[in-house]
């Protein structure tokens, strides 16, 4: 066992991966950069002179964070200081290796309203535009690749922006009263925070294309029906659908971290590689799990299963 651990070490530090590979074996990597005119610092100068309302993380001892968009007089509404403390909290979170799952939910029973009218209607032209773009299509990236089970609970509204961030977590549940709406139409405008891509993947692009066509009033029924949502709870009530989240998301986190991460490492190899890429990424992570503590207690039992 042990001669297998060092092959694999040698195989993880000799094999020669591919840009794509690498943005998923490294944290802290984006998607822009200078290279396609992107310059970070300036747009963080930009949104922090739009303050309001924050995001809060909580991490709880069974590997769970909780995420939570509070600007509650707003519907919750990302304010530029609350743009820039998302991409804080991705980063904690990239590096809380005891961290198995997370929720991510709004503050007094709505979920999130999207963009801050305030900082669109300061940031109207197309260079601001595409330049928040590329700042959330960043951070949302960066959010979809942690190495933690995602759950997106969505009560009240999930508008614009605030739909498109449900795209970006694992799963979504709603409870009975919400509803989402992709609404950026008949704003004049489309997602431009990944929501369309993510969406596509999520529900396919025919029913995509009526969604955002359409500006569709997604309730939960509906939303269950498409394939939208996973689930939808039996509570309206914002501490116990919390509650029911978090029971409903202990049953894929069960099990060490380092398992369940590799996992979720894994899944995004297979969503956003080709496939050669893909079987590669997956031979390396199976190399820091294969001979581990969990490996050799499995194989103590005897693979005995509970069935």
């Amino acid at each position: 066992m042990a001669l297998r651990q060092e092959m694999a070490k040698s195989l993880l530090k000799t094999s020669s991966l591919p840009g794509r590979t690498k943005l998923l074996h490294q944290t802290g990597l984006s998607l822009y950069s200078t290279s396609h005119g992107f310059y970070e610092e300036e747009v963080k100068k930009k949104l922090q002179q739009f303050p309001g309302g924050s995001i809060d993380l909580q991490k709880e001892d069974s590997g769970i964070g909780i995420l939570t968009l509070n600007n509650p007089s707003k519907m919750n509404a990302f304010s530029g200081v609350m743009m820039l403390q998302l991409l804080e909290k991705v980063i904690e979170l990239e590096n809380w290796t005891e961290g198995k799952g997370l929720i991510v939910r709004g503050a007094k029973n709505t979920f999130s309203s999207g963009s801050d009218l305030n900082a669109v209607k300061s940031l109207g032209t197309p260079e601001d535009g595409m330049a928040v773009c590329m700042f959330m299509q960043n951070t949302l990236t960066r959010f979809m690749r942690l190495p933690l089970i995602s759950v997106a609970l969505v009560q009240g509204w999930a508008l614009g922006g605030g739909a498109e961030f449900t795209t970006a977590c694992d799963f979504r549940l709603m409870t009975p009263e919400s509803k989402i709406r992709f609404v950026h139409k008949e704003m004049g405008i489309i997602p431009s925070w990944g929501g369309t891509t993510r969406l596509v993947d999520i529900i396919g692009s025919r029913q995509a294309l009526k969604v955002l066509s359409g500006a569709l009033k997604l309730d939960s029924k509906y939303a269950l029906h498409i394939g939208m949502v996973e689930e939808v709870l039996q509570s309206s009530d914002e501490t116990k659908s919390l509650e029911e989240a978090q029971e409903w998301l202990k049953q894929f986190i069960q099990g060490p971290p380092e398992v369940i991460r590799a996992l979720k490492k894994s899944v995004c190899s297979g969503r956003e590689l080709y496939l050669e890429e893909a079987l590669q990424n997956e031979r390396d992570l199976l190399g820091t799990v294969w001979g581990g503590p969990a490996n050799l207690e499995a194989i103590a039992k005897k693979g005995k299963f509970n069935k």
